[in-house]
């Protein structure tokens, strides 16, 4: 949010610096994330000054040019080449000097230089409004009071200021604090408490708002009156949609709004003003002369001001006429067909306070993030809608013409009355850390506009301003005693409290950051995913990857397409390997320590730790080492990393078994008995092309609970080198392409028992013509070692000869001599 300190300044009296101000907003709550110094008009009119026009003539060599000499106080008369149609002697007007620097409307800037036109010299120029910033006529140059003096600064009489302009952080509690007059109180609070300054709030008067005729008066109808808790409204005759004047584009410019028209102007100097959101509806379009707030069926078709027809929920409130066709979308954005137009005469100005989950959730859900929204969300206060039309209505008058044609219209069946809440002394010093004197406690709440109802010697019963939405409870006053307090009064404490724990073994977090520590070493980089994901991925785009009935939706207002809890780690890392890969970053190495969510049997709700493992792109990036042989990524790549991790951990004794995961075209499932250790292997290629990643993926997924169960087991063991040798034998086995080397290696294992300690596949040979159809040879070492004695070569064949005859027995191998 952005807050004018000129703006302030109209509502309080403030002598401090623009920085001073700033630490007191933060100090009360209102972080500043920003500060910067704001030109009320571009360019601060330096450099233009008013002249008097003595002399003007027609251009010589054109028609439609006048050659005029201008005074400009200086001494020295101008001749200035003017191409306006409304300048004559005898004129006072704004003439910018050579060196003065003009801006475009787009905001491009250009230098005032001496030069000729058509053969005429010319020392300047004689100002229309838009070339100075005043608005956007261009029709002719601007004609000043001749009782002005020669050679006054521009900025003088236009009397241009510099703003300063806070930008604010405001947090979701803060309904209070949504527009300037709310942030003055807080303002006027601290100072009153801190710096002993009574400065009081000055209100905008309404003394002057009165009913002119009724000639437009409206029939309203809330029939939904959760969501609209409170409505108000009148109607205006007569009114002109014009250009606002200088002053209010200045002010809404200055807090980052683009002015449009008086109409428009006016409901959103009022929202930022006072914090109440105002509609104005052209009511000659409002059919039946009558209002009806209510909900409309689902899927009914709703074209908003921004020309897009959207599908309407059935939790949208929507404003209709009388024939129950929607006209806005309730407190969030209005429709096309009785916005405010050049044409429009009469108006119905709308004061509502709407309830701010049903504002919180259309605002989401039809991504329409607007200021009123943005209001209403947070709360807005209930008792305000009629002071703030009448305020808008006066300032409508004074701008736009018109008349008050209709009573205000006020439907509010159940009066919303402040929250009496009692406060303890006790309670106050113990949360604070500071015992603050019981008169201190009474200004600040006196300074809050909270209304004592009650006192007694350890407490306070007080009323809550319906400003302060979030303000319910003991607690949450405690907070704003503490803010105008002073954050910085309370002292810091000269000694700790600590207290001794025991952790259980291994530690999570340590065997967490080990494996990270190795995985970054390795290249990885660790990435960390939202637990969200959205259903469309496996109710449209993979149905086959999971049982729709397992996903857990959530309730997510703030980004609706995240709805529901992710039931894996695949599609989190996939967007993550997109992203990059759409950034030109195709060598991907990622890992991520996260939770799944699925509803198991019973609907019992399953949370499940994972590790995840990611591989894309080239194995390494591109160096003078490796040029031209980069090596991709691939099964084997993933598989060692896998491995390494499992070392790492202490897991050594598991089964092995193809994965049956849809995720997976081709891969290795490591288990113990029913339970998965670690899936990993290719990401089945439909998957990836549904999500426009382009190349080949490997993916990992550990279950981190056995992988915890694991390393609780894991004794780290040394022994000493053998001190006697060690002998290799060789075999080549001709097997069918079904046999895999786990196959030969656990033949190997049971067959050699302690003796071989080390087998090792060092290459694979594959050749239809020489081997057979569907063959392939398997080149495999055996490394035999006795820790207590040399091993004969009599001990070693026997074992290679029972190792052949259990090859060819139950591998039907052929062994090639």
């Amino acid at each position: 949010m952005n807050v004018s300190l000129n703006w302030l300044k109209e509502y309080i009296d403030l002598d401090q610096s623009p920085e001073k101000i700033g630490e007191i907003l933060t100090d009360i709550g209102l972080e500043v994330e920003g500060m910067q110094e704001v030109e009320s008009i571009k360019g601060g009119m330096r450099g233009i000054v008013i002249g008097y026009v003595k002399e003007c003539g027609k251009h010589p060599n054109a028609d439609r040019l006048s050659l005029t000499k201008v005074d400009v106080g200086n001494g020295e008369d101008l001749q200035i080449v003017c191409g306006a149609n409304n300048i004559a002697a005898g004129q006072k007007v704004l003439v910018a000097t050579v060196g003065t620097t003009l801006y475009t409307a787009e905001g491009e800037a250009w230098t005032i230089k001496k030069g000729k036109i058509r053969g005429e010299v010319s020392q300047g120029m004689i100002c229309s409004e838009d070339e100075v910033g005043l608005g956007n006529d261009h029709s002719g140059i601007v004609v000043l009071p001749d009782h002005l003096s020669i050679g006054t600064p521009a900025s003088e009489y236009y009397n241009i200021k510099n703003d300063y302009v806070y930008e604010i952080g405001l947090t979701p509690n803060r309904s209070d604090a949504t527009n300037h007059i709310g942030v003055a109180r807080d303002l006027a609070a601290y100072l009153k408490i801190n710096e002993n300054n009574h400065s009081s709030i000055k209100l905008p008067s309404i003394d002057s708002f009165k009913i002119d005729n009724h000639d437009l008066d409206l029939d309203i109808v809330v029939e939904n009156e959760e969501a609209c808790p409170r409505y108000s409204g009148l109607s205006i005759q007569g009114i002109t949609i014009k250009e606002s004047p200088d002053w209010l584009k200045v002010k809404l410019t200055a807090i980052g709004v683009r002015p449009i028209s008086n109409i428009v102007d006016i409901t959103n100097f009022v929202l930022h003003e006072l914090g109440q959101p105002l509609h104005a509806f052209d009511l000659d379009q409002i059919k039946d002369r009558k209002v009806i707030v209510k909900t409309l069926p689902a899927g009914s078709p709703f074209t908003t001001l921004d020309e897009v027809e959207r599908k309407l929920s059935a939790e949208d409130l929507m404003i209709c006429n009388g024939e129950s066709e929607g006209m806005c979308i309730g407190g969030v954005f209005g429709g096309i067909g009785t916005g405010v137009k050049d044409s429009t005469k009469n108006i119905f100005l709308e004061a509502a306070h709407f309830n701010a989950k049903w504002i919180r959730r259309s605002s989401m859900r039809h991504n329409l993030r607007t200021d009123a929204a943005k209001v209403f969300e947070k709360g807005s206060d209930p008792n305000l809608t009629v002071y703030a039309l009448k305020r808008a209505a006066l300032l409508i008058q004074e701008l736009a013409g018109g008349k008050i044609a209709s009573d205000i219209v006020d439907l509010y069946p159940n009066p919303i009355k402040p929250v009496e809440v009692t406060i303890r002394y006790a309670r106050i010093n113990r949360l604070i850390g500071e015992d603050i004197p019981v008169t201190t406690v009474k200004s600040i709440l006196d300074a809050l506009d909270m209304e004592i109802l009650e006192e007694t010697e350890s407490s306070l019963r007080i009323t809550v301003p319906t400003n302060k939405a979030d303000v319910l409870r003991e607690v949450d006053v405690i907070e704003e005693i503490l803010r105008i307090y002073g954050y910085n009064k309370v002292p810091i404490p000269n000694y700790i409290h600590t207290a001794i724990s025991v952790g259980t073994y291994p530690d999570n977090n340590d065997v967490r950051n080990n494996l990270g520590d190795y995985l970054v070493a390795n290249g990885f980089y660790e990435m960390m995913a939202v637990a969200l994901s959205e259903s469309r991925y496996y109710t449209e785009l993979l149905p086959e990857v999971l049982d729709a009935n397992k996903l857990i939706y959530v309730n997510n207002t703030s980004n609706i397409h995240l709805d529901i809890m992710r039931p894996d780690m695949l599609i989190s890392g996939l967007e993550a390997i997109l992203r990059n890969q759409n950034r030109q970053q195709n060598n991907i190495k990622l890992f991520e320590f996260g939770h799944i969510y699925q509803y198991a049997e019973e609907e019992k709700i399953m949370e499940e730790a994972r590790l995840s493992v990611f591989m894309a792109g080239n194995r390494y990036n591109q160096t003078w080492l490796n040029h031209g042989k980069e090596e991709s990524s691939n099964y084997y790549s993933l598989k060692t990393f896998v491995e390494h991790i499992l070392d790492k951990i202490g897991i050594n004794n598991y089964q092995k078994s193809p994965t049956e995961s849809p995720l997976f075209s081709y891969g290795l499932n490591y288990h113990r008995g029913p339970k998965s250790v670690v899936e990993f292997g290719q990401v089945t290629p439909s998957i990836l092309k549904q999500l426009s990643i382009k190349g080949e993926v490997f993916y990992a997924d550990f279950n981190w609970k056995v992988l915890m169960k694991g390393a609780i087991n894991n004794i780290v063991s040394v022994e000493e080198l053998n001190k006697y040798p060690s002998t290799r034998r060789d075999l080549a086995l001709v097997i069918d392409n079904s046999v895999k080397f786990d196959d030969i290696a656990s033949i190997a294992k049971k067959t050699g028992k302690k003796l071989i300690k080390e087998i090792n596949l060092f290459d694979i040979y594959e050749n239809e013509e020489q081997l057979g159809k569907g063959k392939k040879s398997y080149s495999v070492s055996f490394t035999f070692e006795d820790f207590t004695k040399t091993l004969s070569v009599k001990e070693v064949d026997k074992v290679m000869n029972r190792l052949i005859q259990e090859y060819e027995q139950k591998l039907n191998a052929n062994i090639r001599r």
